[in-house]
This record gives structure tokens, C-alpha cells and sequence, in this order.
């Protein structure tokens, strides 16, 4: 009995070298496209290209949360942008059921009018708040992350499923934010304002007056897409009074560091200025100097430019998708025949 057992052990290991091998190769060949979709999107909206979603290029925005490929958000971005028919089968992910709870990541979801301001915001929010994941449910969030008995993180499960399934694995703690869960401005919004911006009060100081400098609510200054206005959660709520208002709350914004100062009396949420003053909340100040934003808002006036042949990069995309689409099936045929070796081996034991 010792030496089929034998074949059959060797036959397996074969099996599954040969899957790993063809797992290593499907995540390579998918590094090399989205590369080159990320040059094509560049070159396409720096010359007012209309983009299709054949292709799915990568934003800015992807861009920047690519680069941390230890993260969630990392992932989950690195997921959608390999979405299809053929990569979903490879990575067999119970958490593409509920992908249409997941909204996206924090960064992406908003635009703001200049870099300046984009600085600021993601300064004062911070790289864990930048990069968390919005869903919409409880389930959502659930399906994220499962559990053993004994409440270890179960690798084989969840997003830390995907990170083995790609490769890749996820480096600490992540932030995810469900909007069903948070409590949304109650009051109205500025009437006929296409953005619908949230009507909260102006400051005042204690003689009655708005500060001077007072420009505006933080929450005001994030740009959104039309289909996060509203109906983004299950109450038809929109982002602006649900999830930015639970980062901004009532961060006011001035001019300068100097007219924030003076408006200390009427400032209880925190302040923001142009030239780089940051308070925290009532009584907590950040100092110092401004450091590297790995994460920010894309600002709407930032335009990449670069020389690429569009014709020669889509045909390349094509190219690398059939034959990672081949690899695919390659390795779904070896997983076939693993798990028919490991039944033969369990009928002779």
C-alpha cells in the first residue's frame, strides 16, 4: 500500500506547485495590466478621452491607495479594478456577494476644489480615516471579516481571503465605517444648491457677530457625485449629511491661522485655515510643519499628462486579459485534478 500512497502524495504535491505556480502568474499578469491602464487613463483624461469601462483604468485616486498594498483598501481597490467574469472564479470570494454594500474608500468618495484645501482635509482626517472602508449595512461590514470559535481571524475568509487568493496579505488594523450605523445632520440644506450643501448656522462670537476669515463648514468643501447626493444608504440619505458629516462635523474653515485664533470663542468642533492652521477640536492644536500626504482628495483642477499610444496599450490590455483568461482556466483544470488525486488517495487509505 505504501508505494500508490507515495504516487499519490507526489501526485498531489505536483498538483499544487503547478497551482501556485498558475495563482503567482495570473497576479503578475494582472500587475502588468493594471499598469497599463493606469498609463492609458492618464494619458486619456489629460486629453479629455472619454474612458471606457472595458478597460477600467486606474483614477488618481486608485493610484494613490494602490501604492499601500498591505492595506484593506489596497485590496479591495486592487479587486475592483480586476473585476470579471474569470478573475472572480480564480479568487472564489464569498465577499463579491455583498460587494454593492461596499461604497467605496474614504478618499475616493469626494473632490475639493484645490490641492490646498485637499492637503488640509486629509491632514486633519489622517491616512487610517483616508483609507477606510464606507459600506452601506451591518451585513456588509460582517461579510468583511470572519471568525473562529475562539475569535481568531479566519485568512481563508473575508478580505484577508482575497489578500492569500492574490498573493498579497493585510499589514494591521483597518478602519470600516458602516452608514447605516451613523446619525445624519438633522437640519436642512441650502436651498437650490446642486450639491446640497448642509444649512448649518454661521459661528458667533459672543458680541453676535460671524468671525471674520469664516469662510465656510469643511463638510461643505467636499465635491461629491451626483449618486452619492442621495439614496446612498437605506434611509436615502446622501454622504455630505451622513459620512462626512460624521468626519467633519462642524470643522469651520478661515482665511488665515490668525482670524481662526480670534475666532477661538465660537470654535467648538475644530478649525481649519488656508495658510495651514490645524485645531483638532476645543482646546487640542496641531503645530509643527505639514508632512508628505500619502493619501489625499483629488483636487477637481489636477490634470496628469504623459505620451502614450492608445492604440498599442489597449491591444496590449487585451493581449495580457486572454492570456491571463487562459491561465485561469489552466489552473481551475489542476484544481480539478488535485481534488480528484486527493479522493483517489482517500478511497485507498
Amino acid at each position: 500500500m505504501y508505494k500508490p500512497n507515495h504516487q499519490n502524495n507526489l501526485e498531489i504535491k505536483r498538483h499544487e506547485d503547478n497551482i501556485k505556480f498558475l495563482q503567482n502568474e495570473i497576479n503578475r499578469l494582472g500587475e502588468s495590466i493594471l499598469e497599463l491602464q493606469g498609463s492609458l487613463a492618464k494619458h486619456q483624461s489629460a486629453n479629455g478621452i472619454a474612458i471606457t469601462n472595458e478597460n477600467r483604468p486606474t483614477t488618481e485616486e486608485e493610484d494613490q491607495i494602490l501604492r499601500h498594498e498591505k492595506s484593506a483598501a489596497g485590496l479591495l481597490c486592487r479587486l475592483k479594478l480586476l473585476e470579471s467574469q474569470h478573475a472572480t472564479q480564480a479568487l472564489n470570494l464569498a465577499l463579491t456577494k455583498d460587494v454593492l454594500g461596499i461604497v467605496g474608500i474614504v478618499a475616493t468618495l469626494g473632490r475639493v476644489d484645490d490641492d490646498n484645501l485637499s492637503r488640509l482635509l486629509s491632514e486633519y482626517l489622517g491616512l487610517e480615516t483616508m483609507l477606510a472602508i464606507v459600506c452601506r449595512t451591518n451585513e456588509a461590514v460582517m461579510v468583511l471579516e470572519k471568525y473562529d470559535g475562539d475569535g481568531t481571524i479566519l485568512t481563508s475568509a473575508g478580505i484577508h481571503g482575497l489578500g492569500t487568493s492574490m498573493g498579497k496579505s493585510i499589514r494591521g488594523r483597518f478602519l470600516v465605517i458602516c452608514l447605516d450605523e451613523l446619525s445624519p445632520y438633522v437640519g436642512g440644506f441650502v436651498a437650490d444648491d446642486p450639491q446640497r450643501k448642509l444649512d448649518i448656522p454661521k459661528p458667533q462670537l459672543p458680541n453676535g457677530e460671524c468671525p471674520h476669515g469664516f469662510l465656510d463648514y469643511a463638510v461643505n468643501t467636499i465635491n461629491l457625485d451626483s449618486n452619492n447626493l442621495v439614496n446612498v444608504t437605506s434611509s436615502g440619505h446622501g454622504l455630505r449629511e451622513t459620512l462626512f458629516y460624521s468626519l467633519l462635523s462642524r470643522l469651520q474653515m478661515y482665511r488665515t491661522r490668525a482670524e481662526m485664533l480670534l475666532a477661538l470663542p465660537c470654535i467648538n468642533h475644530g478649525a481649519l485655515s488656508l495658510d495651514g492652521g490645524i485645531i483638532k477640536k476645543s482646546g487640542v492644536f496641531i503645530l509643527g510643519s505639514s508632512k508628505d500626504i500619502e493619501i489625499k482628495f483629488l483636487a477637481k483642477s489636477g490634470e496628469p499628462s504623459m505620451t502614450v499610444n492608445d492604440d498599442e496599450t489597449e491591444d496590449m490590455i487585451k493581449k495580457l486579459k486572454l492570456k491571463r483568461t487562459h491561465v485561469t482556466e489552466d489552473m481551475q483544470r489542476e484544481q480539478e485534478l488535485l481534488d480528484f488525486a486527493k479522493a483517489n488517495l482517500a478511497r485507498k487509505v
